[in-house]
């Protein structure tokens, strides 16, 4: 007997929310019920046409007490950023979450987690972030770790040239555009990129390791040139290169480490190489494990601008919380990670899975 689907309400449809409806309109395993718009100018419209597919006949609102009214059994949450308030009254009503929005513990959150688990508590419902990385990358990790007989370190590294991503509004916080010699920029970065720490304390949890510190560490580029990147432009002698490692310390021994190297133009200073776009996981241990994470378009894949191929990025930021859906539906009220789900399956994505 086929499942019934899983009610969907998509919470934004920026970037990696136009991915996610996309995703679940055409998943048979989902129904979207419910589309939550953030900007006034999409109210009213359908679901379809704001994610630039077929019309879908759900229309968008930004009444939250119209989408809790749809008693769906999962938002897909994609803004930037979480708001707890808005995400306590989806989780008080009884609503799970899954969501991309720099959230993999909660724990950047401070006393909101305590308010996110509460309101958890209170509706019997449960809560859990992941994304491309942090989030589904680390787990990767963990999953590599499962043919050891002892691991000493894991690592988890990141390097892009994001000269052609243009997103000041993620950028900015971790310290783009800043003057080299801000002395604030350590903080603004270690703020600006704390879910990865979240991440740290994730492998940490599913190795059975509390560790004594998770601290970030940051180096920085500056461009010798002004530099253009579309909708905004770093000045020269500002930063253009972040490289962020955090990590997770054990009696004054790191054991676990991701770090990201992010560069922007051809005039940056130091001039880091970086000859990878994707991670590359290591599992030092018995015996140390090796993994290279990259990703290619697909032959039927059709872009002809940077930004349509930047949908590859979006899709892959949505994916891990949607495939999560039924595992996270499953799981005990509470906020969640990958540690406490049944194994998450890609269900519904083949051709043909639908029969």
């Amino acid at each position: 007997m086929a499942q019934t689907p899983f009610r969907v309400v998509q919470w934004t449809t920026g970037n990696v929310g136009k991915s996610s409806v996309a995703a679940i309109a055409a998943n048979p395993a989902y129904e979207l019920v419910g589309c939550f718009a953030w900007s006034p100018d999409k109210v009213g419209r359908d679901a379809g046409e704001l994610a630039g597919t077929a019309p879908l006949g759900i229309r968008a609102t930004d009444s939250v007490d119209e989408l809790l009214a749809l008693k769906p059994d999962v938002v897909v949450y994609n803004p930037m950023w979480i708001d707890v308030g808005e995400l306590e009254r989806i989780l008080s009503a009884g609503v799970n979450v899954v969501s991309t929005a720099c959230f993999i513990t909660g724990h950047n959150q401070g006393e909101g987690r305590d308010r996110l688990m509460a309101a958890c508590i209170r509706g019997g419902s449960t809560m859990f972030g992941s994304g491309i990385s942090p989030g589904f990358v680390d787990q990767l990790a963990v999953v590599a770790a499962g043919i050891c007989d002892r691991v000493d370190r894991i690592t988890v590294n990141e390097a892009a040239d994001t000269t052609f991503y243009d997103s000041p509004d993620t950028e900015k916080p971790v310290g783009f555009g800043q003057p080299i010699d801000n002395p604030d920029l350590p903080a603004m970065t270690a703020h600006g990129t704390g879910v990865f720490g979240e991440a740290v304390r994730m492998i940490g949890d599913a190795l059975g390791v509390e560790f004594d510190e998770v601290r970030c560490d940051a180096e920085y580029a500056q461009t010798t040139e002004d530099l253009d990147l579309g909708s905004w432009t770093i000045p020269a002698g500002c930063v253009a290169g972040v490289y962020v490692s955090w990590k997770g310390i054990l009696d004054g021994t790191t054991r676990v480490e991701l770090t990201v190297r992010w560069r922007k133009g051809r005039t940056l200073e130091p001039d880091w190489v970086v000859d990878q776009d994707g991670w590359v996981i290591e599992v030092a241990g018995r015996p140390t494990v090796t993994m290279k994470v990259g990703f290619l378009p697909p032959p039927d894949f059709e872009a002809t601008t940077l930004e349509e191929f930047m949908v590859l990025g979006h899709i892959m930021t949505a994916m891990p919380a949607i495939n999560a859906i039924p595992a996270v539906v499953a799981a005990a009220p509470g906020i969640v990670t990958y540690n406490d789900l049944q194994l998450v399956l890609p269900r519904g994505v083949m051709p043909g899975s639908h029969r």
